[in-house]
This record gives structure tokens, sequence and C-alpha cells, in this order.
């Protein structure tokens, strides 16, 4: 899946596992890991291990995320719970580096697999679930268009911590404004010559998901 800002494609450890290493480790104080289920890990050794246990795997489908000017693997998201028959998908594991961080290549990243997931495969839900406590997955999820659905209690336990999960979801009737709405936020007249954006997305999906409040997205 190829953009502007970044490409993904599936996780292959001998390419991608170093690169990501290094850029992961400029995350100095391990904000990426607070709600992560693996790691921390204690070197690349341990990392390189885990990376080749999951790597082979159909679900979570890993993609490496690359940054189109640097030609590295920056981060990694993942399509799982993968259900074919009844058209459900979500999208999660996301690790993201600092080089990646609240870039446009982030976003640029998922808009691209909702692509994927709707326009190419007709998925008809597509689904973005997270650790209730975790404000910055419950605010990206808003921004980037999702609708939240509930809260999951005791869902989980991970690392020895209880899980409350907070749901959110796009549907097929949602997508084509908001392919729209990323469209236009990803177009080069959105940025000026800093590479600041012009438009915010978040205020291109509010409207969007307020009215889908009470009728549902439309076209």
């Amino acid at each position: 899946m190829t953009g502007r800002f970044c490409r993904l494609e599936p996780l292959d450890v001998q390419r991608h596992a170093a690169d990501l290493w290094v850029a992961n480790s400029l995350d100095r104080e391990g904000r990426m890991r607070t709600y992560l289920p693996w790691g921390p890990f204690g070197g690349f050794d341990e990392y390189l291990a885990y990376m080749q246990t999951v790597a082979s795997k159909e679900d979570p489908l890993i993609h490496a995320i690359i940054d189109t000017d640097a030609g590295k693997a920056v981060g990694v998201a993942s399509y799982l719970r993968i259900n074919a028959a009844a058209g459900t998908i979500e999208v999660g594991g996301l690790a993201y580096s600092p080089s990646l961080q609240r870039r446009p290549a982030a976003t640029e990243a998922m808009y691209l697999m909702m692509r994927r997931a709707f326009d190419e495969l007709g998925y008809r839900r597509y689904e973005w679930k997270c650790n209730a406590l975790n404000a910055p997955s419950r605010a990206a999820a808003a921004r980037l268009g999702f609708q939240f659905e509930g809260i999951f209690r005791q869902a989980d336990v991970v690392k020895g911590r209880n899980r409350d999960t907070a749901w959110f979801a796009i549907i097929d009737r949602d997508w084509p404004m908001l392919r729209a709405a990323f469209e236009r936020w990803l177009d080069p007249s959105n940025f000026d010559a800093t590479g600041r954006q012009r438009v915010s997305l978040s205020s291109l999906t509010r409207e969007l998901r307020e009215s889908g409040n009470s009728q549902g997205f439309a076209e």
C-alpha cells in the first residue's frame, strides 16, 4: 500500500526488524509501550526472536510502515480478528516510533489500510479497540472518524492488569465521506511550505462523526 508519505508492506523480519529496533529506541521513556501487550525487550536479540514468532501469522497480519523519504521502517500496524464471512476486520497492534508519531505518514498509513479494507477487499465493518484508559488512542480513533460504540468492562487481563476495552468502528456506509475527508487532508495543497497542515483532519471528521450519532454517515 503506497502513499505520498509512506508505504506499508507485510512485515519481513530480515528487512525491517533492525530499522524498527533503532526507531523504537528513540522512545527513551517507553511511552509507546504503555498499553502494548508485548515488550519491553531486553535487547535486539530478544526483540528479533519475538518478531520472528509473529511475522508469519495471517491473523494478526502485521505490516511495516516505511517512511518514504528515509526508506526505513518506522512503525507497525496490523489487520486482526479478520472475519471475511461477516465482512469485519480490525486495525490494531499499532507501534508508532517517535519518527512516525504526529507525522502525516502516521495518518496516511491508517487511510491506506482503511482504503484497502473497504475499496479493495469489500469489508463492511472496520474496528478499532483500545484500553479504555488509553486516552491518546481514543482521541486518535475519534480524529480518524471512528464512532465510539461503548466500553466492554473487564474484557481482558494484559500484563497482569485488568483491561476495560473501548470499542470504535467505521462501517461501509461511513466510508465514502470519510475517504473524501482523508483525501482532502492528504492533498498537497493542505500543507504549507513548512509542512504544516492548513485544515485539520479532526475538523473534517468531527461533523461527520457527530451527524452519525443520530443518522449514520451517508453519501
